[in-house]
């Protein structure tokens, strides 16, 4: 049984509502006393001073593995130590990420940044524009909030582009349209955010007019959590996907049929609100996955929560989906995530609480999927 306390509703003379002011004064000082009260107790504990040191040198030890993301020819880090605080951002290529000690690029000091700006930048993450991966939006929160400001930035000259793409801090979503047009989520004025304070609308957005000019393309509902974009680019495809969280767990989703006209036709895309969809460009054709959440039935036939669905996505976006289980849970043996390469799927199976890793490939002369364990090194 858990000792949780039930969660109250917040009334009209709850004498903690001025917590909501989040930035106030006495917010920020009632948090540094509370944080004080858990430091003290913390500290005071004698595991505290064996376990503190050894904590500290695990996070600054130079020896750990970067974790990567591929953008390219690059592998993109982001890397923090007791020389780098606040971070740096860098690329290597693969050959020198295979490396014992790899030679990074540096294209963003972080500490220096903040330094220069006297400002408390901290990483929010960063989307480079393909294919050509010359500019990048920066996004860039001050003090860690959710919050951040979006800048545009040269990875070739290795600085921010004067006049390019900035928005000011929010709760912003952007995407990359093309080399001048962006989709923004933002806070655009009054009734432009969700009673959340993420973005409610999604625009599109020219480079050189002023973000008062934005387009609107898509609407949310004042109630959701947020309304988004995203943009998949493959050779010969540009996808563009709006939709609304209407809470942590359910969507609605859409096909934008033209991104660049001037009112985009909207596809709603069909699946279940609580189910997450995932359309993918492969290098022989598109697939559209769909992880369950809940039971239902599902093109004709009952399916379990858990399972994970395939269909190619021409068939499924012309409203005719050919549905194939890749995975269907069991009481033991759960699917953890997935992953695509540049032509298999991985499935991480939690079998027995122990993972294992399945290689999914399409055949396309027996037009069906084949399936081994993947083979380990050794």
């Amino acid at each position: 049984m858990s000792d949780a306390l039930p969660i109250q509703p917040v009334e009209a003379d709850d004498p903690y509502l001025w917590l909501e002011d989040v930035d106030s004064d006495a917010a920020l000082a009632w948090v540094r006393e509370r944080n004080a009260e858990s430091q003290a107790e913390l500290t005071a504990r004698p595991e505290y001073q064996a376990l503190q040191p050894q904590l500290l040198a695990l996070l600054n030890d130079r020896a750990r593995i970067p974790a990567v993301a591929r953008r390219g020819e690059f592998f993109y880090n982001f890397w923090q130590d007791a020389d780098h605080q606040r971070g740096l951002w860098r690329r290597t290529p693969l050959v020198s990420y295979r490396e014992a000690d790899p030679v990074w690029d540096t294209l963003l000091d972080l500490d220096a940044l903040a330094a220069a700006e006297g400002e408390n930048w901290v990483w929010k993450g960063a989307s480079v524009l393909a294919p050509e991966r010359r500019r990048a939006l920066l996004s860039l929160s001050r003090g860690g909030a959710d919050a951040t400001v979006v800048r545009e930035f040269d990875l070739v000259t290795r600085a921010f582009v004067p006049d390019g793409f900035t928005l000011p801090e929010a709760k912003s979503d952007v995407s990359w349209l093309d080399a001048d047009t962006l989709l923004v989520g933002t806070d655009f004025g009054p009734g432009s955010l969700t009673d959340s304070g993420y973005p409610r609308l999604v625009k599109r957005w020219r480079r050189g007019t002023p973000l008062t000019d934005a387009v609107t393309l898509f609407e949310g509902q004042a109630s959701d959590v947020s309304a988004w974009a995203s943009v998949e680019r493959a050779p010969g495809l540009l996808r563009v996907c709006v939709g609304r969280s209407v809470d942590f767990y359910n969507t609605e989703a859409f096909l934008l049929d033209d991104p660049q006209a001037a009112v985009p036709a909207l596809q709603r895309l069909d699946k279940p609100d609580d189910a997450s969809l995932d359309l993918h460009q492969g290098v022989h054709q598109g697939w559209a996955l769909l992880q369950l959440r809940s039971d239902g039935e599902i093109g004709g036939t009952a399916r379990t929560a858990g399972t994970l669905l395939a269909s190619p996505a021409d068939a499924y976006l012309r409203g005719a989906p050919q549905w194939q289980a890749l995975f269907t849970p069991t009481p033991t043996c759960s699917l953890d995530h997935y992953d695509w390469t540049r032509d298999a799927l991985l499935l991480n199976v939690m079998d027995q609480v122990a993972n294992r890793v399945e290689v999914l490939r399409w055949d396309t002369a027996a037009q069906a999927w084949t399936r081994q364990p993947l083979a380990l090194p050794g």
